[in-house]
């Protein structure tokens, strides 16, 4: 059994498919009764009349007319004005440039899109034609091409020297979804990928030099790890939220900095000047910090509340007044530390070696002291000042 699609003379839509079988009056017969019409004349894609059914063969595309119609399929061929199906040749000129393709290329891959809601019937848009009969399009032509191309065969390639950018902002005006999603693909993938490569120390000291010494350089959240920034005046310096995990900061001048949340674990600040410094809630596990000078004689002190402390080596630091309450200092080494007047309140100091440190009116209270060291202290540590 074969069978056929069949439309209404001059139309590309709402076609019926036919079973064909006996006569050609069975067709016509089939065909009145599937599109509601009085068929009497069968003609092929190519606007011949088709008298005898042995002529049709399976699948094809064929065009009906009803009894009493008058119009001259034949004249379709002469009149290019006359021919509504999706076979007739078109002409654009697009931006001064005239591309030929027809119909259905236009209308059939993308049926939702601006050109295809264009050509799809007879100057449904009034579109405006130039002095030889081609559609005026004002669009880039270089852009437009692959659009076309793209219609023609369902590829997208672009020639030598064309910006999909461009591209991609033509497919969207036109509607060519599919083009449109495969163009912001390739865009993607062609893009480098984002450089999350630590600063080094060359390119931080050019950041340094173009700037004044009064001047809060903004470094928050960026990548220092494992770079040398040792000796370094970094005074006053926003390390917020920054990646220093691995740095060497030793005998850096980090005064008045904000180092608050910063990655500092396992780096090294040996020696480095911390007056007045913003540690809070940073996490500087295994990080060493031996000889450090936290005290400003400016009164203004250091602040390392919340700050993740466990394993750190703060031998010999000059500690004086220092924030430390709710820190984590498990298993820490704080041997012969400057102490005085530091506020340890809540702090967890399980198994932190304590041993030679000056704790006279520091505040220990609701601090964690089990397993700590407190052997040869410069001054007693009166039970007041811990209750844990």
């Amino acid at each position: 059994m074969r069978r056929v699609t069949l439309f209404v003379n001059g139309t590309s839509s709402n076609g019926k498919v036919v079973a064909v079988f006996g006569s050609l009056d069975d067709l016509l017969s089939a065909a009145s009764s599937k599109l509601g019409i009085k068929v009497s004349r069968v003609y092929n894609e190519n606007r011949g009349l088709i008298d005898d059914i042995t002529l049709i063969r399976d699948d094809d595309v064929l065009y009906v007319s009803e009894e009493d119609s008058s119009e001259d399929p034949q004249d379709d061929l002469t009149d290019p004005e006359k021919d509504q199906t999706h076979t007739d040749w078109l002409t654009l000129n697009v931006g001064g440039r005239c591309f030929t393709t027809t119909r259905s290329t236009l209308v059939s891959k993308e049926p939702e899109s601006m050109l295809a809601h264009m050509f799809r019937e007879k100057d449904v848009w009034g579109n405006k034609r130039d002095s030889k009969g081609a559609f005026l399009i004002d669009r880039s032509p270089d852009y437009f091409e692959p659009i076309l191309n793209f219609l023609r065969h369902g590829q997208l390639i672009l020639n030598e020297g064309i910006n999909p950018l461009g591209v991609l902002e033509e497919a969207r005006f036109f509607g060519i979804e599919q083009l449109a999603e495969q163009l912001e693909t390739l865009i993607k993938s062609s893009q480098p990928p984002e450089d999350h490569s630590p600063l080094s120390r060359k390119e931080f000291i050019r950041y340094l030099l173009a700037t004044t010494t009064k001047s809060e350089l903004r470094c928050q959240g960026l990548n220092f790890n494992g770079a040398d920034l040792s000796r370094l005046d970094l005074r006053y310096i926003n390390f917020k939220m920054a990646s220093l995990s691995g740095a060497n900061l030793s005998h850096a001048n980090l005064s008045g900095a904000n180092l608050e949340r910063a990655d500092l674990s396992l780096a090294c600040l040996d020696a480095a000047n911390l007056q007045g410094v913003k540690m809070l809630c940073t996490n500087a596990e295994g990080a060493s910090l031996r000889g450090c000078n936290f005290e400003d004689p400016a009164g203004i002190k250091a602040n390392l509340e919340g700050a993740n402390l466990k394993g750190v080596d703060m031998e010999g630091s000059q500690m004086t007044g220092i924030n430390l309450r709710v820190a984590t200092l498990k298993n820490a080494k704080l041997k012969n530390c400057n102490l005085r007047g530091a506020t340890l309140a809540g702090t967890d100091l399980e198994n932190c070696d304590l041993s030679g440190c000056d704790l006279q009116e520091a505040n220990l209270r609701g601090s964690n002291v089990k397993g700590a060291i407190f052997e040869e202290m410069l001054t007693p540590l009166h039970m007041s000042q811990s209750v844990r």
